[in-house]
């Protein structure tokens, strides 16, 4: 067993507490994080005067050709160290002496793993952020692509009026960007340093935590060493937005399996991001969208998990904290899978606009536009709606459409009913004369278009 501690111990640990208690299998994922900060930590150190310089210079060679031999393969974190800072100033002391002995100079295994998990936890917000701004920008360019390409609205997944394309997936463009900007609120509230806290009351040390934040990239240290040592609520943070995420892409996973459905057939999916069936020849299934959609509740297991372990712990640090990285983890390598996955799947759909445009003309999507030509013909709109459902009923029973009755059978139900009736509630009318800033019209979509480009050219 390799640990930094047992001089006030007189035997050894058992072995199953040993294997219980160690987090080397899991945090191992974070070397990179961990000897970066060590790194930051150490010329920190002979800055303030605590080391010499020929002691930095000698740890910070050490260092690098440890997280250089681990990254080439050379050399392997083993499981016989409790954790990766056991490993990492264990072997440093094996390859340079007692010039490793003063890495730990300052800090406590702590404040070290409040800063990997801080650090890792950063790295892996900015990973997904990019990621998410690719699929903002493929929603981008499927509105510019598909302004006029008409297609039912549902709502209670019944037809409910016509819109494009274009509009439905600025929907999801909309629910994206605020999932963007919830990732930007969560790195400003965590950008700041606890490295220097110790194990929670400081240290007597003259450490210059300014530099140390400064050498990392943190806005500044942060300002109460009990809190800096027990605060999780950025991975809390970042769990929840990226559980939101992952309700946007399970939502938008769902209309994709329902339009690649048979019934519907809206879109085709690329075989790339499709799969067969072991006995059906004829099938092909949308596996990329179920498999985002199921593991939605993956990303939300880790988030209730999380809120779960910090609910009753005192101040400061407790070891049920250990319990903030398998999951979360797995949560992060999850999204980011599924991102990338979703991301591609969405570029490379094929859409069906010529399905699309009679499924719009099908299930009276226009029966709102009828009662709004009978407004403007002097009929109260109750009373329209009422002269409509009438109409509606009447095509229900013939298993006709709107827009296939004859003027005749028109003015038998409503005699102000004239021949301008076909051009009002045409499906290209229908969506060209909402144009409301937010609607599905030409014009108002364009409009959102050009507010997004200003969007976009902003993250540059």
């Amino acid at each position: 067993m390799a640990q930094l501690w047992g001089g006030r111990f007189t035997k050894e640990t058992d072995q199953l507490v040993y294997n219980f208690n160690a987090s080397i299998t899991f945090d191992r994922k974070f070397y990179r994080q961990d000897m970066e900060g060590s790194m930051a930590h150490v010329k920190m150190l002979a800055a303030a005067g605590i080391l010499t310089e020929e002691e930095r210079d000698l740890i910070l060679e050490g260092i690098t050709g440890i997280l250089r031999d681990v990254e080439n393969g050379t050399l392997e974190i083993s499981d016989k160290y409790e954790d990766i800072h056991s490993f990492v100033e264990a072997t440093l002391i094996d390859r340079i002496g007692d010039a490793g002995k003063k890495l730990h100079t300052g800090r406590s295994r702590n404040d070290q793993v409040a800063l990997d998990m801080k650090l890792y936890t950063r790295d892996e917000l900015m990973e997904i952020k990019g990621q998410l701004e690719s699929l903002i920008r493929t929603c981008h360019q499927l509105m510019k692509d598909h302004i006029h390409t008409a297609m039912p609205g549902f709502t209670h997944l019944q037809k409910a009026q016509p819109l494009t394309l274009a509009h439905h997936i600025g929907a999801y463009m909309e629910m994206f960007k605020r999932d963007h900007g919830r990732l930007k609120d969560v790195y400003e509230r965590m950008n700041y340093c606890p490295l220097g806290s110790g194990a929670l009351a400081g240290t007597t040390y003259p450490l210059d935590r300014e530099m140390t934040s400064s050498l990392l990239g943190f806005y500044g240290p942060t300002l109460n060493s009990m809190d800096s040592v027990s605060d999780r609520d950025y991975v809390i943070e970042l769990l929840s937005a990226l559980s939101i995420i992952m309700m946007h892409l399970s939502r938008f996973c769902e209309e994709i399996i329902i339009w690649n459905s048979n019934e519907y057939g809206f879109i085709e999916i690329d075989d790339a991001y499709s799969t067969g069936s072991s006995i059906m020849p004829q099938k092909k299934n949308p596996d990329i969208a179920e498999l985002v959609r199921g593991k939605t509740g993956r990303v939300y297991g880790a988030l209730n998990s999380m809120l779960t372990t910090m609910k009753g712990l005192p101040l400061a640090y407790n070891k049920d904290m250990q319990e903030d990285k398998e999951l979360t983890f797995d949560a992060y390598d999850t999204v980011k899978g599924c991102l990338a996955l979703f991301n591609g799947m969405l570029s490379t759909i094929s859409f069906k606009k010529d399905v699309m445009e009679q499924s719009a003309k099908k299930g009276f999507t226009n029966a709102t536009d009828v009662a709004d030509y009978l407004v403007n013909h002097g009929i109260p709109f109750r009373d329209a709606h009422s002269i409509v459902g009438r109409l509606v009923l009447y095509c229900i029973e013939r298993q006709v459409s709107l827009d296939d009755l004859s003027l005749e059978e028109y003015r038998s139900i409503c005699p102000v009913i004239d021949e301008d009736i076909y051009e009002a509630i045409s499906i290209k009318t229908c969506i060209e004369k909402r144009n409301t800033i937010g609607a599905p019209g030409p014009d108002a979509i364009r409009k959102v278009i050009g507010i997004n480009e200003e969007w976009l050219a902003d993250l540059k």
